[in-house]
């Protein structure tokens, strides 16, 4: 029960890490425009690159989940077949 609740911290903040990523991508390009008077370019850049490091935090999220996932399941089925062993030698 308690892993659960771990997970639900780990996983709950991609969604924060992703806003974060994409609003300070597009607030330093909207500076940098308003400083160097090159509107639009660096605000197009730096949301893009805002997009590209919020992508990649939920890639990274979502590889983790798979491993947890594949890791419980193992877990799992050597558990199933040790109650299967269990069973099957009994008399």
């Amino acid at each position: 029960m308690q892993e659960d609740w771990k997970s639900v911290g780990s996983y709950g903040t991609v969604g924060l890490e992703f806003a974060v990523s994409v609003l300070v991508g597009f607030a330093g390009g909207r500076w940098l425009d308003r400083y160097l008077g090159t509107d639009p370019w660096f605000l197009i850049i730096a949301s893009t690159f805002g997009l590209m490091t919020g992508a990649r935090f939920l890639w990274r999220a979502l590889k983790r989940a798979n491993r947890e996932a594949d890791a419980a399941a193992e877990k799992e089925q050597a558990a199933l077949k040790e109650i299967d062993d269990h069973w099957t030698d009994a008399p």
